[in-house]
Protein backbone atom coordinates (compact mmCIF):
# COMPACT_ATOMS: atom_id res chain seq x y z
CA UNK A 1 0.00 0.00 0.00
CA UNK A 2 1.26 3.35 -0.72
CA UNK A 3 -0.12 7.10 -0.99
CA UNK A 4 -0.03 8.55 -4.37
CA UNK A 5 0.84 12.45 -4.46
CA UNK A 6 0.02 14.60 -6.71
CA UNK A 7 3.39 15.15 -8.32
CA UNK A 8 3.25 11.65 -9.08
CA UNK A 9 2.63 9.63 -12.94
CA UNK A 10 -0.23 7.59 -11.91
CA UNK A 11 -2.37 10.48 -9.84
CA UNK A 12 -5.46 10.82 -11.06
CA UNK A 13 -6.77 14.13 -10.25
CA UNK A 14 -10.47 14.21 -11.32
CA UNK A 15 -13.30 12.35 -9.44
CA UNK A 16 -15.43 10.87 -12.68
CA UNK A 17 -17.96 9.01 -11.00
CA UNK A 18 -21.33 9.56 -11.72
CA UNK A 19 -23.06 10.61 -8.27
CA UNK A 20 -19.89 13.12 -8.03
CA UNK A 21 -21.00 14.56 -11.26
CA UNK A 22 -23.90 15.53 -9.35
CA UNK A 23 -21.80 17.94 -6.42
CA UNK A 24 -21.53 22.10 -6.88
CA UNK A 25 -18.02 23.52 -7.08
CA UNK A 26 -18.10 24.00 -3.34
CA UNK A 27 -19.01 20.24 -2.86
CA UNK A 28 -16.60 18.93 -4.69
CA UNK A 29 -13.81 20.87 -3.21
CA UNK A 30 -14.90 19.91 0.04
CA UNK A 31 -14.30 16.01 -1.27
CA UNK A 32 -10.76 17.00 -2.77
CA UNK A 33 -9.66 18.23 0.60
CA UNK A 34 -11.21 15.56 2.33
CA UNK A 35 -9.38 12.50 -0.06
CA UNK A 36 -6.35 10.59 -0.25
CA UNK A 37 -5.51 8.25 -3.05
CA UNK A 38 -4.20 5.01 -2.36
CA UNK A 39 -2.70 2.60 -4.15
CA UNK A 40 -3.25 -1.11 -2.70
CA UNK A 41 -1.44 -3.98 -4.17
CA UNK A 42 -2.54 -7.03 -4.65
CA UNK A 43 -3.27 -8.95 -1.35
CA UNK A 44 -3.48 -5.87 0.57
CA UNK A 45 -6.37 -4.97 2.91
CA UNK A 46 -8.39 -2.43 2.03
CA UNK A 47 -10.52 -2.49 4.83
CA UNK A 48 -10.21 -5.17 7.92
CA UNK A 49 -12.99 -6.14 9.92
CA UNK A 50 -13.63 -4.19 13.43
CA UNK A 51 -11.19 -2.07 12.26
CA UNK A 52 -12.02 1.68 13.14
CA UNK A 53 -13.15 3.77 10.36
CA UNK A 54 -12.47 7.02 10.01
CA UNK A 55 -12.79 7.15 6.37
CA UNK A 56 -15.15 5.29 3.49
CA UNK A 57 -13.31 4.17 0.14
CA UNK A 58 -14.20 4.68 -3.60
CA UNK A 59 -12.54 2.30 -5.73
CA UNK A 60 -11.02 4.10 -9.18
CA UNK A 61 -9.53 1.02 -10.52
CA UNK A 62 -9.48 -2.81 -10.32
CA UNK A 63 -11.00 -5.37 -8.23
CA UNK A 64 -11.20 -6.91 -5.11
CA UNK A 65 -12.74 -9.18 -2.88
CA UNK A 66 -15.39 -8.43 0.05
CA UNK A 67 -15.80 -10.77 2.82
CA UNK A 68 -16.32 -11.46 6.62
CA UNK A 69 -14.35 -13.52 8.65
CA UNK A 70 -15.40 -15.54 12.62
CA UNK A 71 -12.54 -15.46 15.46
CA UNK A 72 -11.39 -18.95 13.74
CA UNK A 73 -10.26 -16.95 10.80
CA UNK A 74 -13.18 -18.98 8.63
CA UNK A 75 -13.87 -16.35 5.88
CA UNK A 76 -17.23 -15.96 3.41
CA UNK A 77 -16.73 -13.82 0.14
CA UNK A 78 -19.91 -11.49 0.15
CA UNK A 79 -18.71 -9.95 -3.36
CA UNK A 80 -16.55 -8.67 -5.91
CA UNK A 81 -15.76 -5.29 -5.38
CA UNK A 82 -15.20 -3.38 -8.85
CA UNK A 83 -14.33 -0.08 -9.84
CA UNK A 84 -16.79 3.19 -9.54
CA UNK A 85 -17.75 1.26 -6.03
CA UNK A 86 -17.85 2.54 -2.69
CA UNK A 87 -16.19 0.46 0.01
CA UNK A 88 -17.44 0.81 4.13
CA UNK A 89 -20.76 2.75 3.50
CA UNK A 90 -22.26 1.51 6.87
CA UNK A 91 -19.42 3.51 8.62
CA UNK A 92 -21.46 6.67 7.69
CA UNK A 93 -24.61 5.76 8.80
CA UNK A 94 -24.28 3.58 11.46
CA UNK A 95 -20.93 2.64 14.05
CA UNK A 96 -17.17 3.65 13.77
CA UNK A 97 -15.88 0.44 12.39
CA UNK A 98 -15.47 -1.99 9.26
CA UNK A 99 -18.14 -4.76 9.31
CA UNK A 100 -16.39 -6.61 7.10
CA UNK A 101 -12.87 -6.99 5.50
CA UNK A 102 -11.86 -6.38 1.78
CA UNK A 103 -8.95 -7.54 -0.28
CA UNK A 104 -6.93 -6.57 -2.85
CA UNK A 105 -7.61 -8.90 -6.60
CA UNK A 106 -5.80 -6.97 -8.61
CA UNK A 107 -3.68 -3.75 -7.96
CA UNK A 108 -6.44 -1.06 -7.06
CA UNK A 109 -6.08 2.75 -7.23
CA UNK A 110 -8.67 4.06 -4.36
CA UNK A 111 -9.72 7.52 -2.63
CA UNK A 112 -10.01 7.51 0.98
CA UNK A 113 -12.88 9.95 1.85
CA UNK A 114 -13.20 10.79 5.59
CA UNK A 115 -16.67 9.93 6.34
CA UNK A 116 -17.58 13.42 7.64
CA UNK A 117 -17.47 14.75 4.69
CA UNK A 118 -19.46 12.27 2.86
CA UNK A 119 -22.43 12.77 5.89
CA UNK A 120 -22.43 16.57 5.37
CA UNK A 121 -23.08 15.60 1.31
CA UNK A 122 -25.52 13.46 2.10
CA UNK A 123 -27.30 16.12 4.05
CA UNK A 124 -26.77 18.90 2.74
CA UNK A 125 -27.35 17.35 -1.13
CA UNK A 126 -30.32 15.17 -1.64
CA UNK A 127 -30.01 13.94 -5.09
CA UNK A 128 -26.23 13.37 -3.72
CA UNK A 129 -27.55 11.51 -0.75
CA UNK A 130 -30.61 9.54 -2.57
CA UNK A 131 -27.58 8.12 -5.06
CA UNK A 132 -25.58 6.92 -1.94
CA UNK A 133 -28.50 5.56 0.06
CA UNK A 134 -29.80 3.48 -3.25
CA UNK A 135 -26.07 2.23 -3.39
CA UNK A 136 -26.06 1.38 -0.06
CA UNK A 137 -29.92 -0.33 -0.06
CA UNK A 138 -28.74 -2.23 -3.15
CA UNK A 139 -25.98 -3.45 -1.44
CA UNK A 140 -28.25 -4.75 1.90
CA UNK A 141 -30.80 -6.59 -1.08
CA UNK A 142 -28.11 -7.81 -2.02
CA UNK A 143 -26.44 -9.40 1.39
CA UNK A 144 -30.12 -11.10 2.62
CA UNK A 145 -30.23 -13.00 -0.58
CA UNK A 146 -26.63 -14.06 -0.23
CA UNK A 147 -28.10 -14.76 3.64
CA UNK A 148 -31.30 -16.60 2.02
CA UNK A 149 -28.90 -19.04 -0.17
CA UNK A 150 -26.87 -19.93 2.95
CA UNK A 151 -29.62 -20.85 4.87
CA UNK A 152 -31.93 -22.32 2.81
CA UNK A 153 -29.69 -23.94 0.46
CA UNK A 154 -27.36 -27.32 0.32
CA UNK A 155 -23.92 -27.03 -1.23
CA UNK A 156 -24.44 -27.81 -4.89
CA UNK A 157 -27.02 -24.90 -4.99
CA UNK A 158 -24.61 -22.50 -2.98
CA UNK A 159 -21.92 -23.52 -6.05
CA UNK A 160 -23.71 -22.96 -8.24
CA UNK A 161 -25.10 -19.87 -7.13
CA UNK A 162 -21.62 -18.75 -6.69
CA UNK A 163 -20.34 -19.82 -10.20
CA UNK A 164 -23.31 -17.89 -11.90
CA UNK A 165 -22.36 -14.95 -10.03
CA UNK A 166 -18.61 -15.12 -10.93
CA UNK A 167 -19.91 -15.64 -14.79
CA UNK A 168 -21.44 -12.35 -14.41
CA UNK A 169 -18.76 -10.53 -13.50
CA UNK A 170 -17.14 -12.14 -16.37
CA UNK A 171 -18.63 -10.44 -19.02
CA UNK A 172 -16.77 -7.34 -18.09
CA UNK A 173 -13.58 -9.16 -16.45
CA UNK A 174 -12.92 -11.95 -18.71
CA UNK A 175 -9.85 -12.93 -16.55
CA UNK A 176 -11.54 -13.42 -12.97
CA UNK A 177 -11.04 -17.29 -12.88
CA UNK A 178 -7.69 -16.40 -12.94
CA UNK A 179 -7.30 -14.24 -10.12
CA UNK A 180 -9.54 -16.61 -7.69
CA UNK A 181 -7.97 -19.98 -6.18
CA UNK A 182 -10.31 -22.86 -5.70
CA UNK A 183 -10.56 -21.55 -1.66
CA UNK A 184 -11.69 -18.58 -2.88
CA UNK A 185 -14.52 -20.13 -5.16
CA UNK A 186 -15.54 -22.07 -1.50
CA UNK A 187 -15.43 -19.17 0.57
CA UNK A 188 -17.96 -17.53 -2.01
CA UNK A 189 -20.40 -20.84 -1.30
CA UNK A 190 -19.92 -21.14 2.34
CA UNK A 191 -18.37 -25.02 1.68
CA UNK A 192 -15.19 -26.16 2.15
CA UNK A 193 -12.06 -26.53 -0.48
CA UNK A 194 -12.34 -30.01 -1.05
CA UNK A 195 -16.25 -29.89 -1.16
CA UNK A 196 -15.87 -27.22 -3.98
CA UNK A 197 -13.50 -28.89 -5.71
CA UNK A 198 -15.29 -32.42 -6.23
CA UNK A 199 -18.60 -30.32 -7.04
CA UNK A 200 -16.90 -28.76 -9.94
CA UNK A 201 -15.41 -32.28 -10.76
CA UNK A 202 -19.15 -33.69 -10.97
CA UNK A 203 -20.65 -30.85 -12.58
CA UNK A 204 -17.60 -30.85 -15.14
CA UNK A 205 -18.82 -34.89 -15.54
CA UNK A 206 -22.02 -34.03 -16.48
CA UNK A 207 -21.43 -31.32 -18.98
CA UNK A 208 -22.78 -28.57 -17.08
CA UNK A 209 -19.63 -26.32 -16.77
CA UNK A 210 -15.45 -26.89 -18.47
CA UNK A 211 -12.69 -27.03 -15.99
CA UNK A 212 -9.63 -25.90 -18.05
CA UNK A 213 -6.45 -24.79 -15.49
CA UNK A 214 -8.16 -22.19 -13.47
CA UNK A 215 -10.66 -20.79 -15.89
CA UNK A 216 -13.90 -22.21 -15.53
CA UNK A 217 -16.87 -21.93 -18.51
CA UNK A 218 -20.61 -22.49 -18.04
CA UNK A 219 -21.84 -25.12 -21.17
CA UNK A 220 -25.51 -25.99 -19.53
CA UNK A 221 -26.76 -22.39 -17.95
CA UNK A 222 -30.19 -23.66 -17.72
CA UNK A 223 -29.02 -26.66 -15.74
CA UNK A 224 -27.16 -24.85 -13.60
CA UNK A 225 -30.04 -21.99 -13.28
CA UNK A 226 -31.77 -25.59 -12.32
CA UNK A 227 -29.12 -26.50 -9.75
CA UNK A 228 -29.22 -23.08 -8.10
CA UNK A 229 -33.41 -23.14 -7.69
CA UNK A 230 -33.18 -26.68 -6.71
CA UNK A 231 -30.44 -26.53 -4.40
Amino acid sequence: MKTILETDSDFICDINALCFQLLSTDEMELVRASKTQILFRKGDNLTKQGAFASYILFVINGLAIQYIEDETNRSFNLRIIKPGEFVGLSSVFTKNTFNYSSVALTECQVYLIEKEAIAHLVKQNGEFGYKLIKRYCEQNVNLSETLRTLIFKQMNGRLADSLLYLDSIRKDYPDIYHLLSRKNIADFAGISTESAVKLLKTLEKEAVITLKDKDIDIEDKSRLDKISKNG
